[in-house]
């Protein structure tokens, strides 16, 4: 399964649950043409569940959906805990797990990426309930059961890395401001969405 993939199969089914989505799944997710209600946890690395969380508790009947990263979430371990501690119902947490950061760039290998057990690790945290997918199809028949659910629920999805784009030959170039800006410009329109709904 291929991150834009996923992006999809999550999106299609997503309805007027709020995103939040950080690095490889926000790339995806602009492709998809995702609009909103979402939020990209861009540049707060790690933050997603965090910026979700406070989210699904502000507004316990609006679905809460974080598209994490492996790298991301490893930075930011003990989110979990505070997640489960606080049982959020409405808290679907999918992590994108494919053993890179800044996949389709640099692809820049991910510590332990090959033992790591994101849903073991939820579930020892105290999520509701934890699901792992490797196969699209699979995945694809259970994402509206998946969403119907009560969280918190942690999705660990194995995905396949995209191929690299940036090599010695082709370096990568100075990102713009807009990457370092969006996360404000997105959280004042969430904030106006979240006000009227």
């Amino acid at each position: 399964m291929k991150i834009l993939n996923a992006c999809e199969i999550i999106g299609r089914v997503r309805g007027d649950a709020v995103l939040i989505a950080t690095m490889g799944s926000m790339v995806a997710f602009d492709k998809l043409g995702a609009q909103q209600p979402r939020l990209s946890s861009v540049p707060l690395m790690g933050g997603a569940p965090s910026l979700g969380l406070g989210i699904a508790l502000a507004k316990p009947k609006c679905k809460v959906v974080v598209v994490d990263g492996d790298a991301s979430l490893l930075l930011q371990l003990g989110g979990l805990v505070t997640v489960a501690a606080q049982q959020p119902r409405n808290f679907f947490h999918f992590v994108i797990h494919n053993g890179t950061q800044f996949t389709g760039l640099s692809n820049l290998p991910v510590p332990g990426a090959q033992r790591v057990d994101f849903a073991g690790l939820a579930q020892a945290a105290g999520y509701a309930k934890v699901l792992k997918f490797s196969d699209q199809q699979i995945f694809e028949n259970a994402i509206e059961d998946i969403l119907a659910d009560t969280g918190p629920i942690m999705i660990e999805l194995m995905i396949e890395p995209d191929e690299p784009t940036f090599t010695s030959l082709n370096p990568q170039k100075d990102w713009t401001d807009l990457q370092f800006t969006r996360m404000g410009d997105e959280s004042r329109r969430l904030a106006g969405w979240l006000q009227s709904n």
